[in-house]
């Protein structure tokens, strides 16, 4: 079949009206937000006109029902969100249909939309990670050395670990980095031979998380060379007095016996 540009005109148009549709009912880009596990957060989602009489859901995974609004609260919700998801009945007039879900967990992470049937649908993906804070050892101390030790459990997101010195300057270490199903066990391990205060430093950017557990280390191999030379030095300068106090004592008890001796005769 030969078709003419007249015949397929109406055909492009159809098409580019339909694409057209699509893109302004998902014309949204997916928007990730980031949390720590144990906080709260709000999912956004908004109409440019009052949503009191209208109907929108918000789905997790395209599976499970997080809210649903029909011109009020419906029951219907997954056993998962219960007692957990609230909304903004105040700014329901202004077009707000977003969402705040409390006290978050590891399972809450997901893709969740937020859509207003035949209008408009956002979506959202909800990153929520698990807070880590850092433990310190000291392995082995020697006069010379010591060994210290760092230990993140269940880190989640992957969570970027370093040894620092007083200074702020990070230090070669040894890493070691367990998978436990999506959290992570990690151990960082250094060497150091200068008596300062040592700091293990736990980043997770993901969820904009920075912790850091410290430990004070004393190398007395650095240090004894200088004590011994203090106190020799000590020793020295109290024999020099010593020795000084003693010679004016006999110079000045010599003098006295000459003279008694010269006024006798």
């Amino acid at each position: 079949m030969i078709w003419t540009n007249m015949e397929l005109l109406p055909l492009v148009c159809l098409c580019l009206l339909t694409w057209s549709g699509t893109t302004f009912a998902d014309g949204n880009e997916t928007e990730i937000i980031r949390v720590s596990a144990g906080s709260d957060v709000t999912l956004p989602c908004s109409l440019k006109e009052d949503v009191e009489q209208k109907r929108f859901e918000w789905m997790k995974d395209g599976l499970k029902e997080v809210f649903l609004f029909d011109r009020a609260p419906q029951p219907r919700q997954d056993p998962e969100f219960a007692r957990r998801v609230s909304y903004f009945q105040e700014e329901l007039r202004n077009g707000n249909a977003s969402i705040t879900i409390r006290d978050t967990k590891m399972a809450d992470s997901g893709n969740y939309t937020c859509d207003f049937p035949g209008r408009q649908t956002s979506h959202i993906q909800l990153v929520v990670g698990a807070a880590v804070n850092p433990s310190v050892t000291t392995l082995r101390v020697t006069q010379d050395w010591a060994a210290l030790q760092c230990v993140v459990r269940g880190a989640s997101p992957q969570t970027e670990v370093e040894w620092q010195d007083g200074s702020g300057h990070n230090l070669t270490a040894q890493l070691q980095v367990f998978d436990r199903d999506g959290r992570y066990d990690i151990i960082l391990q250094t060497t150091v031979t200068k008596t300062d205060i040592y700091r293990c430093v736990a980043t997770q950017k993901e969820i904009s998380h920075q912790t850091h557990a410290w430990t004070y280390v004393f190398i007395c191999g650095r240090h004894s060379g200088l004590v011994a030379g203090v106190a020799v030095g000590a020793v020295l300068g109290t024999l020099v007095v010593v020795g000084v106090v003693l010679a004016v004592l006999r110079a000045r008890g010599y003098r006295c016996i000459k003279g008694s001796r010269s006024n006798t005769i």
